[in-house]
């Protein structure tokens, strides 16, 4: 089979190519042959270095969709639809980068779905981490909600959900090229991020700031975030576009008084509950009331190119890799 192994820690070129033999299956574990992996930006830290578990050369790809081609599952036959995600895919054994994963029978989430191939690999981590954080922040209809990092594709999706919900939404962009974006995904307020503070702009549109802050960006934005939100609303800090660590974090001086600061991780989302939430998740988005913002579409022998997209910060919502 053709696969993308990431063969030392670098740039985008450390990806190369390779013929490997199809993955042997095993017991506990079943074969899927990919149809598309959806890129994240936690695979280029890995590939750049910043994931001191990771040893190399490494198949890279923490999701992929694709149909079961041998089974040790009963409940998942030959021949089913499935995604899988997380569960160290792409860090302790090869990920989606391939032709074919050899998976963990837990992370196989069997799904009925008639979305192209490329639109369906743009779902799995992208929207189950955005659900997973609204519903960490407990949204409610009228709400006010911040998303910060708002052209990611976890930052689009999360719009997407907020619409549905009747929540207000602002989202912040850090390049006015990509204000369109926001626009069409049908944000209240879009926000230009020039660096430093938001609450100038944000306050304008809600003097007492928001109710709900889902900061996509991380190290760099969560405290300020905090300071944001209004007293007793609440963070969640769901994304690391710019690192994971939050240096000198001094939470009683750093947390207002009755603020809440949480996060979430979709690693938390698998079997029976993750399939379920992934499956209404495909039916709204065949329905046409959630927008699967699929930005560009790779091969996979373009992988080099792909993660320099990524890398350059020149996509506006999910890039997908296909066999």
């Amino acid at each position: 089979m053709r696969a993308a192994v990431c063969v030392s820690a670098g740039g985008p070129e450390v990806l190369e190519i390779r013929e490997l033999p199809v993955p042997a299956v095993r017991p506990g574990w079943s074969l899927v042959r990919v149809a598309g992996a959806g890129l994240n930006r936690s695979e280029l830290r890995t590939r750049q270095g910043h994931s001191p578990s990771v040893r190399f050369p490494r198949v890279l790809g923490i999701e992929c969709v694709g149909v079961v081609a041998v089974s040790t599952d009963p409940s998942v036959p030959d021949g089913t639809t499935v995604a899988a995600v997380m569960g160290e895919m792409g860090r302790e054994f090869d990920g989606g980068y391939a032709e074919y994963a050899l998976v963990p029978n837990s992370l196989l989430m069997p799904v009925a779905s008639t979305l192209p191939w490329e639109v369906l690999a743009a779902l799995p981590e992208t929207y189950l981490t955005a659900r997973g954080s609204l519903d960490a922040l407990g949204i409610e209809p009228g709400g006010r909600l911040l998303i910060r990092g708002g052209t990611s594709s976890v930052g689009l999706a999360a719009a997407s959900i907020a619409l549905g919900h009747g929540v207000e939404t602002a989202a912040t962009t850090r390049r006015p090229d990509k204000v369109s974006a926001l626009t069409v995904a049908a944000v209240d307020h879009v926000l230009v991020d020039a660096g430093g503070s938001l609450a100038g702009p944000v306050h304008d549109v809600w003097p007492e700031g928001p109710d709900y802050v889902l900061d996509l960006v991380g190290a760099s934005t969560a405290v300020d975030s905090l300071r944001l939100v209004r007293r007793g609303g609440i963070v969640c800090v769901s994304g690391s576009l710019n690192g994971w660590l939050l240096p000198n974090f001094e939470p009683i001086a750093m947390i207002p008084t009755g603020t809440r600061l949480t996060a979430f991780h979709s690693d938390t989302i698998k079997g029976s509950v993750g399939t379920a939430v992934l499956q209404r998740i495909i039916h709204e988005v065949e329905a046409g009331a959630y927008r699967p913002n699929v930005d560009r579409v790779f091969g996979l022998s373009d992988i080099v190119a792909a993660h320099r997209y990524m890398e350059n910060n020149e996509a506006t919502g999910k890039v997908v890799a296909v066999p």
